[in-house]
C-alpha cells in the first residue's frame, strides 16, 4: 500500500534536501515528480492538482527560503496538506439511551461488505457494545449463511428471515429493544454494478428504519472507480462515512487520498487483513506519516497490545521469569517470530519507520521469516534449548533439513547469540525502547539470515580456529552465560 507515492515523495524531498539552497523554481521541479507519483498512485486528477497548488502556494515563500533547512519546511507542509486532505475523522458511534443505534452498511458486490460487518461487530463488541447482526442481503446467495456463520466465530447475535429486506430491518430493530442490544448493523444488498433496483431497495430501507449512520464498504484495489462509486452512493443515500477494504493488498492507495476531497465523506475505517480482527480505525495523520515513509509507531504499539493480550498471563510470567534468568531459547526465538506472524509482516514493516526502504525490492520479508522457521524446525530439540552445541556436522545437517546453506545456519546463530543478550536488556525496557531496538536489529539485517545486510560478526582475524578450539570457545560461552 502507498508503495508508489513513498518512493515518489523519498525522491521528490531527497533532491530537495539536496540542494544547497532551495528556490522557486527546483521547489516547483521536485513537486513535479510529488504530483507524477500521485498520478502513478490513481489519486483523482483535479485532488492532485489542487494538492499540489496549496503546498506550492506555502512553499514559494520569502519566509521558508530563509530558513536554515527549508527543505525540512517542505515536508511539514506536505504532510500537513495529506492530513487535511484525509481529515479530520469522527469515529465516534452514537449511544442512546432508549434505543439501538443503527448503522446500515452499503456497497457493491466483492466490496467484502459482509466480512466488514462482522469485523465491525466484533470490534464494536470488544469496546463493550452490545451489537445485533442483521440480515438484510437477500439478493447474494449464502449471503444470510455467511452473515451467521461470522456471527458464531465472534459470538454475536444474527437476526434473519425470509421476508423481505425492509421488514427484516425493521424487525430487527424490535428484536433489539426486545434484547437489549444497543447497535444494529445492517448487512443490506449490493449488485455487481450500481442500478435503480438496489438504490430504490436501499432507499426504502434508509425511508422506512431511519438509520443513524450509512456506511459505504468500497474496495480500494477498484482505484479511482471507488471514488465514483462513493459519489454515487453518495449522492442517493447522504453517506456518514466509507470503509475502505483490501489495503493490505495491491491497492496503490489513491482512493483513500481522493475520497474525502471529492465527496466530502470521511474514510472512518480501513480493512487491512482477512482476519476478524483486521479492521482499523481511519486516522489521516498516521496514514500520512505513513505515506511519508515515516511508519506508524501508535498503530503498532496497539498492534503489540493487542497480541500480548492474547497470551495468558502464566505463560507470560514464564515469558519473562526465563528471560531474567538468561534462559532464552530457539524455541522462544521461534514464537516471537509467529507473533510477528499475526501482527502481519508486511503491516509490521508499513509501520516500522524505515523498514520499508530496507527490504529489497520485489523481496517477500515473509519468505526470509519462513526460512528462519525452517531452520529452527530442523533442530533436534536439544539443539533448540542448547544451541552451543551446534558443531559443523550439525550445522550441515540443519542446512540439508531446511534447504539453505551450512554458512546461513552459522550466521544465523551468531545473530542469536546476539538477539539473545538483547532479550535480556529488554525486560527492563518501556515498549517505545523495545520498538527502538527491533527497529534497529532489522537495520542491521536480524530479519534476512544469509545476506549481505546482516548482523554484523567478527571478521577475519588471520587465523582459523581448529574444532578443538571451537569446542572450547562454546564451553567458555556456555559457562559464563
Amino acid at each position: 500500500m502507498f508503495d508508489g507515492i513513498q518512493k515518489g515523495l523519498r525522491e521528490a524531498l531527497g533532491k530537495l534536501r539536496g540542494r544547497g539552497r532551495l528556490s522557486a523554481e527546483n521547489i516547483r521541479e521536485g513537486l513535479r515528480e510529488v504530483r507524477r507519483a500521485f498520478l502513478e498512485a490513481d489519486v483523482n486528477f483535479n485532488v492532485t492538482n489542487d494538492f499540489i497548488a496549496r503546498v506550492e502556494e506555502q512553499a514559494v515563500g520569502q519566509d521558508v527560503l530563509e530558513r536554515v533547512n527549508p527543505a525540512d519546511q517542505i515536508v511539514k507542509i506536505v504532510f500537513d496538506e495529506l492530513v487535511g486532505l484525509m481529515g479530520p475523522v469522527d469515529h465516534k458511534i452514537p449511544v442512546f439511551k432508549d434505543r439501538p443505534a443503527i448503522l446500515m452498511m452499503c456497497g457493491l458486490q466483492g466490496a467484502g461488505k459482509t466480512t466488514t460487518c462482522g469485523k465491525l461487530a466484533l470490534k464494536l463488541r470488544d469496546q463493550g457494545r452490545r451489537p445485533l447482526l442483521v440480515a438484510a442481503d437477500l439478493q447474494r446467495p449464502a449471503a444470510v449463511d455467511q452473515l451467521k456463520v461470522l456471527g458464531e466465530q465472534i459470538k454475536v447475535p444474527v437476526f434473519s428471515e425470509a421476508t423481505s429486506p425492509v421488514q427484516v430491518c425493521k424487525n430487527a430493530v424490535a428484536f433489539a429493544k426486545q434484547n437489549s442490544l444497543d447497535v444494529i448493523i445492517l448487512d443490506t444488498a449490493g449488485r455487481l454494478q450500481i442500478d435503480k433496483e438496489l438504490m430504490d431497495e436501499l432507499n426504502e430501507i434508509d425511508r422506512q428504519v431511519q438509520p443513524d449512520h450509512v456506511y459505504l464498504v468500497v474496495d480500494a484495489m477498484i482505484g479511482q472507480e471507488a471514488v465514483n462509486v462513493a459519489k454515487t452512493f453518495n449522492d442517493a443515500l447522504t453517506l456518514n462515512g466509507t470503509i475502505l477494504t483490501k489495503l493490505d493488498g495491491d491497492a496503490r492507495g489513491g482512493a483513500a487520498l481522493s475520497i474525502k476531497a471529492i465527496t466530502g465523506v470521511q474514510i472512518k475505517f480501513i480493512g487491512v487483513g482477512e482476519k476478524l480482527q483486521a479492521l482499523e480505525e481511519f486516522r489521516p495523520e498516521s496514514m500520512a506519516s505513513r505515506i511519508m515513509g515515516q511508519g506508524d509507531l501508535m498503530g503498532l504499539v496497539e498492534k503489540v497490545q493487542q497480541i500480548q493480550s492474547q497470551v495468558s498471563e502464566e505463560d507470560l510470567k514464564k515469558q519473562q521469569e526465563a528471560l531474567e534468568k538468561g534462559q532464552f531459547t530457539l524455541d522462544d526465538f521461534r514464537m516471537h517470530f509467529q507473533n510477528i506472524q499475526k501482527m502481519g509482516m508486511k503491516d509490521m514493516i508499513g509501520r516500522m519507520p524505515g523498514m520499508a526502504e530496507m527490504i529489497p525490492e520485489g523481496e517477500d520479508p515473509e519468505v526470509a521469516l519462513k526460512r528462519v522457521q525452517g531452520m529452527i524446525d530442523s533442530m533436534t530439540k536439544k539443539e533448540r534449548n542448547d544451541p552451543d552445541v551446534i558443531d559443523a556436522g550439525r550445522r550441515r545437517r540443519i542446512a540439508t533439513g531446511s534447504g539453505v546453506q551450512s554458512h546461513e545456519v552459522t550466521q544465523f546463530l551468531k545473530q542469536f547469540d546476539t538477539v539473545r543478550a538483547l532479550m535480556k536488556q529488554m525486560m527492563s525496557m518501556s515498549v517505545w525502547q523495545r520498538i527502538k531496538m527491533v527497529t534497529g536489529m532489522t537495520k542491521m539485517g536480524a530479519f534476512n539470515p544469509g545476506n549481505e545486510g546482516m548482523l554484523k560478526t567478527k571478521g577475519n582475524t588471520g587465523h582459523r580456529k581448529s574444532a578443538k578450539e571451537r569446542a572450547e570457545e562454546r564451553k567458555k560461552k556456555k559457562k559464563k552465560r
